[in-house]
């Protein structure tokens, strides 16, 4: 399965691609085995496959990094979840319910579906669990459609 479709990984995987992105840097395998409540042997396991995928880089005794895919991958995971829990909230549902519901659901939305909800929403800038960031691919499904102008 391509990466690029939204659905090539676990949620469990999805989750420690997050965090590594949003601690900015080299992340201590013990790190996210505390954060998780997991034994440090199955993050390495785990961690192991992210980087045989290509989204991870290990550095010996210092810990993981992302690569560039793996950057790029850890954008759309984040903004997936934003839009989702956005469009649950726009329909009635708490920020908190919104923020859990799409967490139980998101891992089996495609990057295409989630460019698409974000068109129909207007490309938003801020989601109820941070600031929502758009690539090109985005912003292309409103160059796309007629009648539609282009977003800067």
């Amino acid at each position: 399965m391509e990466p690029e479709c939204g659905l090539a990984l676990s949620s469990r995987k999805v989750e420690y691609i997050k965090f590594i992105f949003e601690t900015k840097g080299t992340v201590r395998t013990t790190t996210i085995a505390s954060a998780f409540g997991v034994d440090p042997s199955t993050i390495t396991k785990t961690l192991a496959e992210l980087a045989a995928a290509g989204y991870i880089r290990h550095i010996p005794y210092h810990g993981v990094c992302l690569t560039k895919t793996g950057e790029r991958h850890a954008a759309f995971l984040i903004k997936r979840h934003r839009i989702l829990s956005l469009m649950l909230v726009r329909n009635g549902l708490s920020s908190e319910e919104a923020c859990s519901e799409a967490s139980r659901f998101e891992s089996q939305v495609t990057k295409k579906a989630v460019d698409r909800i974000c068109h129909f929403m207007g490309h938003p800038r801020q989601g109820v669990c941070g600031e929502i960031t758009h690539d090109d691919d985005c912003l292309e499904q409103e160059q796309g459609t007629p009648g539609s102008k282009k977003r800067g």
